[in-house]
């Protein structure tokens, strides 16, 4: 083949998402069940492309409103109001705060709001020296928790934005 024919099948490649010409994309998931006492269920999912991770957030059960959302540093969600998932991941010791804001944790991601009949959704896009879905890199999110709170995220309040108790969790597991 020549260097025009491998150009333009690499291009139609990426372009048709192809992973067999353009080597397979990250995907994990957290099945997010209600905390003790709690109704919040959803399934959030997790794609590495290129240099970001693209999270999108489907829950239901939700009181009406917003609620604080992120990523907690222990892939445990047995305790009944998941206390056993941790505090935040935090892999580089930022202070808590706004996700594309200036300095934040890793696992912030600000706030999901629910609606009247407590669906909500969530579409981000957070780059990859943040956190990523490679399992053994310092930065894997792969294996910890997603937690949804109670209340608002203030995207101040240190050390976990003030939101709240647990009413969701899940574990982030590759696909």
């Amino acid at each position: 083949m020549n260097k025009l024919t491998l150009a333009m099948l690499a291009a139609v490649a990426t372009l048709a998402g192809c992973a067999s010409m353009t080597g397979p994309r990250p995907i994990a998931v957290a099945s997010m069940n209600p905390t003790q006492g709690n109704t919040a269920t959803g399934t959030v999912s997790f794609v590495q492309r290129g240099g970001q991770v693209l999270v999108d957030v489907h829950m239901s059960g939700l009181t009406p409103g917003p609620h604080g959302i992120h990523i907690h540093e222990k892939g445990d969600c047995s305790a009944p109001d998941a206390a056993s998932a941790g505090g935040h991941f935090n892999p580089d010791g930022a202070a808590h705060g706004a996700p594309g804001h200036g300095a934040h944790h890793a696992g912030d991601f600000g706030n999901l709001t629910a609606d009247a009949s407590g669906k909500a959704e969530l579409e981000i896009a957070v780059p990859t020296p943040q956190f990523t879905l490679v399992a053994d890199a310092p930065n894997s999110i792969v294996g910890k928790a997603l937690v949804v709170h109670a209340d608002p995220d203030d995207l101040k309040t240190q050390p976990s934005g003030n939101s709240g108790k647990r009413v969701a969790c899940g574990i982030i597991a590759l696909k």
